[in-house]
């Protein structure tokens, strides 16, 4: 967005609209022709609107407002996709989700005892190490409903029938070899097009099995390190050094976030880069044992 959003922020604040219409409404119950006191409210108007529009400060209150409701905006959309995960994924699915959810919930309770008995023996996870794990159970969550969607794929198209298909158009291109008529090449055409659409088929396909697979390791993977990274607030006393395990495992998953993205075509909707909805701080409403 340009500058022109200071100007028009500048101009809808409700002192300067209270103060643009008073003037203009007492310049309508003046004596006064229009063409003497309209230029000098305009005058007076542009004059604030230069001041206000190009104040530092300004500008930086009217940045903060606009991140602040981009934030709600994207967490919102955040939690729309978290309710429409948690109601698309199967039970056993949901349930393990949950069930490291839960250790996560119980290790930090945990620490809060220990730490309301002895404050020297355990410090509990601070807002910021929280959100890292919020963000780490988001992708666990997403990388199951990745898995979930790509394993409904791979059920519904199999690697023979995509082959099949491939061989019988193969023989139907072989007896139109030797024949020159145009409708024999107009029919060529056509098989070659459909021939290329499912060597395609089937090389995406092959593509889909093999990041199922990975899925399947980096979701065993993620599960443990999360494990690891909320028994650690009870054996560590550096908030520093689990705050960088935590971003040391999110760094490590930045080629698994691009593989949820590339499997938008099985998961029916995109996945969303904005807002970490809240995962730890309160239940959500789609919860299910």
């Amino acid at each position: 967005m340009g500058p022109g959003r200071y100007f028009k922020a500048a101009f809808t604040y409700p002192w300067n609209l209270l103060a643009l219409f008073g003037a203009i409404g007492l310049g309508l119950l003046s004596p006064l022709p229009l063409d003497v006191w309209g230029p000098i409210v305009l005058a007076g108007e542009l004059l604030y609107l230069g001041l206000l529009g190009t104040h530092p400060r300004f500008r930086k209150a009217i940045d903060a407002q606009q991140h602040k409701a981009s934030r709600v905006r994207d967490r919102g959309r955040a939690e729309e996709t978290l309710r429409k995960i948690l109601a698309a994924l199967p039970d056993d699915y949901r349930r393990r989700f949950h069930d490291l959810r839960n250790r996560c919930l119980e290790l930090r309770t945990l620490a809060a005892r220990v730490r309301a008995a002895d404050p020297a023996l355990a410090a509990p996870l601070d807002d910021l190490q929280i959100e890292g794990l919020d963000r780490l159970l988001w992708m666990h969550l997403r990388l199951l409903y990745s898995q979930h969607a790509l394993g409904e794929f791979l059920r519904n198209v199999t690697a023979e029938q995509i082959e099949a298909d491939i061989h019988h158009i193969e023989q139907q291109l072989s007896r139109l070899a030797s024949t020159e008529t145009p409708q024999a090449l107009q029919a060529r055409k056509a098989l070659e097009d459909n021939l290329q659409t499912c060597r395609e088929r089937l090389a995406n396909y092959q593509k889909a099995r093999d990041k199922y697979e990975l899925l399947h390791l980096e979701i065993s993977r993620l599960e443990n390190k999360i494990q690891s990274i909320s028994e650690m607030s009870l054996n560590r006393q550096e908030p520093e050094f689990i705050s960088s395990q935590i971003d040391q495992v999110a760094s490590s998953l930045v080629d698994t976030e691009r593989t949820i993205s590339d499997l938008s075509f099985a998961m029916g909707f995109s996945p969303v880069d904005e807002e970490v909805p809240s995962l730890l701080q309160r239940k959500t409403e789609q919860e299910r044992s």
